[in-house]
């Protein structure tokens, strides 16, 4: 029997906390976890992320089996979570940190990504430019643990916060 071939992607979609589940329902994903990339620091705390001072974004990073769930697909579902058309932030989550972006691991990924978002952007779900980036991925810093599946450590707190957002709203109004 031969192993699996995972492979990586990460996706910044504003807060993490809200883009692990869609992630992890699916058959072929190893593993979602919360954590930082593309900032200018070593070692970013939440605290020092959430203040904007390291250039770092709220990512997940997945790691997935290519041959059970494709990055084409991976891309449909980090595309339906958020509003690419926001330079600003995510729904009440506003700032830098919470900004969007496609981290691309490979070649592949970027030509994937790049056709992907064309497609989104000549499909006439949004009337604004689709602003999210793609970008090489860059050092992937894990979250603390308390954020690690935080939709099921503070199932509460997660739903009501996801709730007051306005991403679930959102959503809704722009995916069928």
């Amino acid at each position: 029997m031969t192993g699996k071939k995972l492979e990586k992607a990460a996706f910044a979609g504003g807060c993490f906390w809200c883009m692990v589940k869609p992630f992890k329902e699916w058959d072929g994903i190893e593993d979602v976890v919360s954590g930082y990339m593309g900032g200018h620091i070593e070692n970013p705390t939440y605290e020092v992320v959430k203040k904007g001072d390291s250039g770092h974004l709220e990512v997940v990073e997945i790691t997935y089996d290519p041959a059970v769930f494709s990055y084409e697909q991976l891309l449909e579902v980090f595309w339906q979570q958020i509003d690419p058309t926001d330079a600003e932030g995510q729904f009440h989550d506003r700032g830098h940190s919470y900004t969007t972006a496609i981290f691309h691991y490979s070649d592949d990924q970027r030509k994937i990504a790049e056709a992907s978002k064309e497609k989104l952007s000549s499909s006439g779900i949004f009337s604004k430019p689709i602003v999210t980036p793609i970008r090489p991925a860059e050092t992937f810093y894990r979250a603390e643990e308390y954020h690690q599946d935080y939709y099921v450590k503070e199932r509460d707190h997660y739903e009501e916060d996801r709730a007051r957002s306005g991403r679930d709203t959102f959503i809704a109004n722009h995916w069928s």
